[in-house]
């Protein structure tokens, strides 16, 4: 019988090349783009927040998968985190990590 391993550190840590990170910016930031992210968050607009991390495994220090400065908006009312889509990814040239999140602020939540 396998058994589950837990992890009690892993490290998140990450740095993007400036070239790639600024194709990657501008993906996530085409209107288009933005209109989604903004109706799958209810809200009218959303802006990017350019901030950036990589999921993380679960762990003690770690309950949901993301590293520790980034959980003050995962139940933010005004922010909504996604996964930055892999299309992005290989467009803009990055393969490590091989995925991102990426933080959004909400505008105008609609009511």
């Amino acid at each position: 019988m396998a058994r589950i391993k837990i992890i009690d550190q892993f490290d998140s840590s990450f740095s993007l090349d400036a070239a790639c990170q600024a194709q990657l910016f501008e993906l996530l930031t085409q209107p288009s783009f933005l209109a989604q992210v903004a109706q799958q968050a209810d809200c009218e607009q959303v802006h990017f927040t350019e901030q950036l991390f990589q999921p993380v495994p679960y762990t003690r220090q770690t309950p949901r998968g993301m590293p520790p400065e980034f959980e003050q908006y995962h139940q933010s009312p005004t922010h909504v985190i996604i996964n930055v889509p892999p299309p992005f990814m290989f467009k803009a040239k990055i393969f490590q990590p091989s995925r991102l999140c990426a933080i959004y602020q909400k505008l105008n939540s609609q009511t």
